[in-house]
């Protein structure tokens, strides 16, 4: 069976994005069914892994054991709830830095893959933000998924300028979910191998 790999985005995706970062565990909140959607897709046999732009490391607002803090306990959540997120990549750079690896540049996802072993033209990238799906197709990703939770409506609008199109739009990370599942239903067949 070939690999199922999804990369997500956090803030706006799998949580409430906030305008001023989310500084430590209280400010983290996850959306409504984003639990359910991870487990879904967990069980389904999907690896998950989050890629995602964290600047506030480098603009000096938390240290980076804070930000391990709050993913050590995101994935414990997750993790009671039967999803699984396999892997964390994070960019701790600001935009003026011109680093390779803050989204829409792929170099996260191209650590993801050397660190392993994925095979691209088959993941999907799940975000809220023109940048990732940006960055889905700068990757080479197979397919983008653009949710309109976080920035998702301004982003329509951007990529829409810009001429690039996600492969779906959904309201949620959830109807993402649904959407994914629905692309691969032959892997019903194979639950019990």
């Amino acid at each position: 069976m070939h690999q199922k790999v999804i990369f997500l985005d956090r803030d706006g995706v799998i949580n409430r994005d906030s305008p001023d970062y989310i500084k430590g565990w209280p400010e983290f909140h996850f959306l409504p069914g984003s639990l359910e959607a991870l487990q879904r897709l967990t069980q389904q046999g999907f690896q998950l892994f989050i890629i995602t732009n964290q600047s506030m490391i480098n603009r000096q607002m938390v240290p980076v054991e804070t930000l391990q803090d709050i993913h050590f306990r995101m994935q414990a959540e997750i993790q009671r709830h039967g999803g699984k997120i396999i892997d964390i990549f994070y960019c701790p750079h600001t935009p003026d830095e011109q680093c390779d690896c803050r989204k829409p540049a792929p170099g996260l996802i191209h650590r993801a893959i050397r660190t392993h072993q994925i095979d691209i033209q088959s993941a999907g990238m799940i975000g809220d933000s023109a940048k990732d799906i940006e960055c889905a197709r700068n990757a080479g990703c197979g397919y983008s998924i653009l949710v309109q939770t976080g920035n998702g409506l301004a982003a329509s609008k951007e990529l829409l300028h810009k001429g690039i199109h996600p492969d779906h739009e959904a309201s949620t990370l959830y109807a993402a979910a649904e959407w994914v599942l629905a692309q691969h239903p032959q892997d019903k067949l194979h639950d019990h191998d």
